[in-house]
């Protein structure tokens, strides 16, 4: 290779890093154009750590014969377990414990395969192979994206030449930063949707970040919290909580999700969220629809947990429409996106009052007069109550349980 071929596919790795194309498009376009120009590179795999709730990173595999079943997978945590000991029987473990940052084996020349998956590497066909091992020193690194991984074989038989492998020690470092790049971005990206909910992730990401910058929308508000979270805080194990919580916040944010809303909050055991559409009858089907939804999970959940000997409870459930301000809440230096507004504290107030009506699910007239009409016979009126913070009493409506979902709710 070249130094003139070196310097193009650098320069097409800035290019596309910049661009921002995929991790994998970055290795598969890398190795195809070493190959045209004269490396014999035959299969290709690169992989990152990142920063994510359920995965621990990504890799990504290319093969000049098109043949792999798979080019990007996602893998779980390799810290205990079956994972973290395959993992501590590869070469990259090795380098990485070690110090090292390159590993080589000739199996042309007769080098052995004594790291984990090298006798299949060979047993196929390939001749030679190379670990690298690319770190970002000190505080460069965001989670456990320390190092950036790779592989490299070739089924020639004579294997690397020493100008293919100097080749790939100047060019790798270029293709370790382009994909660093695309995977900050994708770690930025899961942060703020995770952290902040998934339309606020992307009004943020979109440059939504100046204090005082908020929209005036006209949306359902969802407030939602567990019954009796108290008591059971005052008599369940303390390692009982969390995992409480967690089932059943991934029952609420689930069904939101599925139904198209948006959780803008969780406050302890509580839930805030909105649903948005240019028409508010089809906001408040979305809302009705993840209601049904929830009903369904949290009898599901319930029904495990108890089989454990675990606690369990219900959830209450307030709805309300009206118009609120959703954009940036705070000082220069703390930020929350969310929204605020009268509406949003009627909302939570219409909640807290499930407890004392006995309802699990309690709606404002506003939400009543919104729902779409095949809808209508399910609402029936509570009565009229004060709101804590509310100046005037409000009629709160419910659902009558001995009615059927209409047959677009999930019939």
């Amino acid at each position: 290779m070249q130094d003139s071929d070196i310097e193009r596919i650098a320069g097409w790795l800035v290019e596309r890093g910049l661009a921002g194309i995929s991790e994998y498009e970055l290795l598969k376009g890398f190795s195809e154009l070493c190959r045209e120009t004269g490396l014999d590179l035959c299969r290709s795999l690169a992989f990152i750590d990142t920063l994510h709730p359920v995965y621990e990173g990504r890799a990504f595999f290319w093969r000049h014969d098109g043949s792999q079943d798979q080019w990007q997978v996602e893998y779980g945590p390799t810290s205990d377990g079956e994972s973290a000991d395959e993992w501590q029987k590869t070469s990259f473990y090795h380098l990485l414990t070690t110090g090292g940052s390159e590993l080589r084996r000739r199996f042309c020349d007769g080098d052995p395969p004594d790291f984990a998956h090298l006798e299949k590497i060979r047993d196929e066909g390939q001749t030679d192979y190379v670990a690298l091992l690319h770190r970002f020193p000190g505080d460069n690194h965001i989670g456990e994206m320390d190092c950036f991984y790779s592989h490299w074989t070739t089924s020639h038989a004579t294997g690397f030449c020493d100008d293919d492998l100097a080749a790939m020690r100047r060019l790798v470092p270029a293709l370790a930063l382009a994909v660093k790049c695309t995977s900050l971005a994708r770690v930025a990206g899961t942060l703020v949707e995770v952290y902040l909910g998934r339309d606020a992730g992307r009004r943020v990401l979109g440059g939504r970040i100046a204090r005082g910058v908020a929209d005036r929308i006209h949306a359902v508000l969802w407030f939602s919290d567990l019954r009796g979270f108290t008591a059971i805080t005052d008599t369940a194990a303390p390692d009982e909580i969390i995992p409480l919580l967690n089932d059943y916040a991934d029952a609420v944010i689930s069904a939101v999700h599925e139904a198209g809303g948006d959780v803008l909050k969780l406050v302890g055991d509580g839930t805030l969220a909105i649903f948005k559409s240019a028409d508010a009858g089809d906001a408040c089907r979305q809302a009705l629809a993840a209601e049904a939804d929830l009903r369904r999970r949290v009898a599901t959940l319930n029904a495990r947990r108890t089989a454990e000997g675990r606690p369990v409870t219900s959830v209450y459930l307030g709805l309300h429409v009206g118009d609120v301000f959703y954009g940036n809440i705070g000082s220069n230096d703390r930020l929350d996106f969310t929204v605020v507004g009268p509406a949003v504290n009627e909302v939570s107030r219409i909640s807290s009052m499930c407890r004392s009506v006995d309802q699990g699910v309690l709606m404002s007239a506003e939400f009543a007069a919104e729902v779409p009409e095949a809808y209508r016979d399910r609402i029936v009126s509570v009565g009229r109550y004060a709101l804590r913070g509310v100046g005037r009493p409000q009629e709160l409506f419910t659902l009558d349980p001995t009615r059927r979902e209409p047959a677009a709710a999930g019939d």
